[in-house]
């Protein structure tokens, strides 16, 4: 699938230019497309238990707070933009707890989202809801990049993080205008006899990749005490994997997502970016 439309969810509380607009404007450079920052606007929420009624002045001050942390995300985002020459455009989004029906409208329209990481020490309002929202309810892929960033987008070497499910065919379709750019394509499998898949596993993808010009090879490994994602990360840290391209698990339980062990694990620990899809 070509990747020609690129929509960047701002981080609206740390430096912009050294992480998730740094990674979609040179992705978006490398493949000649459009790239759009979205800054969300979250809304003030008074709770419900409240003894003492909330003055009109508090929800107003909060709500310009917020306005002007989401003008200055823009305004940051278009000057490292057009430093860069990218084509691109910004939208502001009003953004209401438990109602992300705005941001994902428009994130449909793209063929990628790219969304920074929680910060441990500087957590985003509503960060975690807007990556789970995006991967499980957007209907598009994702590309989520490490709150530490890294020093420049890089998809030479490329992990693919393969079990045979559906997710993550689904993951390496997204990918495939990035994986024919590659100079190398690892298929890495964990713990691949308990997959239960017929011949050769990763035999089939190998060849299906190959066929598209990738130059690819299958790698079989155990997973750690501490799990997949574990033995993924640990995987990239030792052989200099760039991207990980990989299907993001979950289910719905009244709008909160239960996220699988390896994404869960991902999420929170990845080194490099990691492009999923559900």
């Amino acid at each position: 699938m070509a990747i020609k439309d690129v929509v960047c969810i701002l981080d609206i509380e740390t430096d912009l230019t050294t992480a998730t607009v740094q990674i979609a404007s040179e992705l978006a450079s490398q493949m000649d497309a459009h790239l759009t920052g979205v800054a969300p606007l979250i809304e003030p929420v008074v709770p419900a238990l409240m003894v003492q009624p909330v003055p009109d002045q508090f929800i107003t001050d909060a709500r310009n707070r917020a306005k002007e942390k989401a003008e200055s995300a823009i305004e940051r985002f278009s000057d490292y933009a057009k430093v860069n020459g990218l084509p691109f455009e910004t939208r502001i989004l009003d953004i209401m707890p438990g109602g992300l029906d705005t941001l994902l409208n428009h994130a449909r329209m793209c063929d990628l989202i790219v969304i920074g990481q929680d910060h441990p020490d500087r957590p985003e309002p509503l960060r975690v809801d807007l990556i789970e929202a995006a991967l499980f309810d957007s209907g598009r892929p994702i590309m989520i990049v490490p709150y530490v960033g890294v020093e420049a987008f890089s998809a030479k070497k490329i992990m693919v993080a393969w079990d045979g499910s559906k997710t993550a065919a689904h993951a390496v379709y997204a990918a495939m205008s990035i994986l024919e750019k590659a100079e190398e394509v690892e298929v890495v499998m964990v713990d691949a006899e308990k997959l239960h898949l017929p011949g050769d596993p990763g035999a089939d993808l190998a060849v299906y990749l190959s066929r598209h010009g990738v130059n690819v090879s299958v790698q079989k490994i155990a997973s750690t005490e501490e799990g997949v994602s574990d033995a993924l990360i640990k995987y990239v840290e030792a052989n200099g994997n760039d991207l990980v391209v990989m299907g993001g698990y979950g289910h719905s339980r009244v709008r909160e997502f239960v996220l699988g062990g390896a994404t869960r694990g991902m999420l929170e620990s990845m080194p490099i970016p990691c492009l999923m899809a559900h």
